[in-house]
């Protein structure tokens, strides 16, 4: 049984902020589902209606909006991260 929350990110293509995300949580170890919202007005709208926001990437663990790259890169710094993914210890 995974442990942590269920992460849904939204992106899209040619987008630092999305790299620098998804790198920082594949250090983690985090499963998580990337939904390119590039081509998709659909799925932009989406993204946008579930976080209020239109930038990328938005992040969701469970249905917890996250923010974006600066709003994850925050909870690293602070350590909050590891015990929102579930994470006992920084290992």
């Amino acid at each position: 049984m995974p442990a942590g929350p269920n992460i849904v990110m939204y992106t899209q293509m040619l987008c630092g902020y999305c790299s620098a995300a998804r790198r920082l949580l594949e250090s983690k170890g985090a499963e998580f589902t990337e939904i390119d919202v590039t081509m998709n007005s659909a799925k932009r709208q989406e993204m946008t209606d579930r976080s209020g926001r239109r930038t990328v990437p938005q992040i969701f663990f469970d249905d917890r909006h996250i923010g974006g790259y600066d709003d994850l890169a925050a909870l690293e710094q602070s350590g909050d991260l590891d015990g929102l993914l579930g994470r006992s210890d920084n290992s």
